[in-house]
């Protein structure tokens, strides 16, 4: 089933990027995978970090049956409380909950290559750089997603200045085993901002990744048009559109 799942993924690599990456041996443990037979839709859900996320996601153009499908039958199967990824409108297939619209977000994909500008040298951070990181995402990106173990995961790289990290980009999908990775965490801090070390930090963990992966992705919000510059800059196209939500059950339908 999984190399059924791989095959259907891999038609639209860039929206599927996350899937594709978490079909690693090593996510294993964390992911299940809601799919029929034969596969038209692929449902995820992955228990890897504190609070579940699924991923329900649609080609533009394609019949959403399929998966509104999938998402109604298991809804009662889901977690108490989890975010979700999902092509618009498709939220109204899981069952009555509280839904808090998080954003409307792009993915993106490295479509080309262009040189990173010059600046501060790309350091690379490790397991034991864990509480400054997570000082700098307080401050910097309060809303990230980062968790120590994120260092283990996949590669993370920073710019340093006289008042410690400057600028941070790293993963929140690494997968050699599969050739994919979704950049995550991507932050400047506030005093820092204005100089490109995001663009830097971005490049250069672009250019370790591609010896290894050939389909490099992220997310970002719609609204953040300096980033979306950013990456545009770095050799991002915008691909697809989809929706975050977070999803508790223990609460009536907002």
């Amino acid at each position: 089933m999984l190399s059924a799942i791989a095959a259907f993924l891999r038609r639209a690599p860039y929206l599927h990027a996350y899937e594709l990456g978490d079909l690693d041996p090593r996510e294993a443990a964390h992911t299940t995978w809601i799919a029929g037979d034969p596969v038209r839709a692929v449902v995820l859900l992955y228990r890897g970090l504190a609070t579940p996320t699924i991923v329900g996601l649609v080609e533009e153009g394609v019949d959403r049956d399929e998966m509104c499908g999938l998402l109604a039958a298991h809804a009662d199967r889901l977690p108490p409380r989890f975010y979700a990824h999902l092509t618009a409108g498709l939220v109204e297939a899981l069952a009555p909950a509280r839904r808090v619209l998080l954003g409307h977000n792009w993915k993106m994909g490295l479509t080309r290559r262009t040189e990173a500008p010059p600046g501060g040298a790309v350091i690379s951070l490790t397991p034991r750089d864990a509480d400054e990181v997570g000082r700098f995402y307080a401050e910097s990106y309060p809303g990230s997603y980062f968790e120590p173990q994120n260092l283990e995961r996949g590669p993370y790289v920073a710019i340093r200045d006289g008042h410690g990290i400057a600028a941070i980009a790293g993963v929140h999908v690494y997968s050699p085993a599969t050739r994919v990775a979704a950049l995550g965490n991507i932050a400047t801090r506030p005093d820092a901002r204005g100089h490109g070390h995001a663009r830097r930090v971005t490049a250069a963990l672009c250019d370790r990744l591609r010896a290894e992966v050939d389909v490099i992705g992220l997310n970002v919000r719609a609204d953040n048009a300096a980033a979306i510059a950013c990456y545009r800059a770095v050799g991002f196209e915008q691909l697809h559109e989809y929706d975050e939500w977070l999803i508790d059950r223990g609460e009536p339908a907002a």
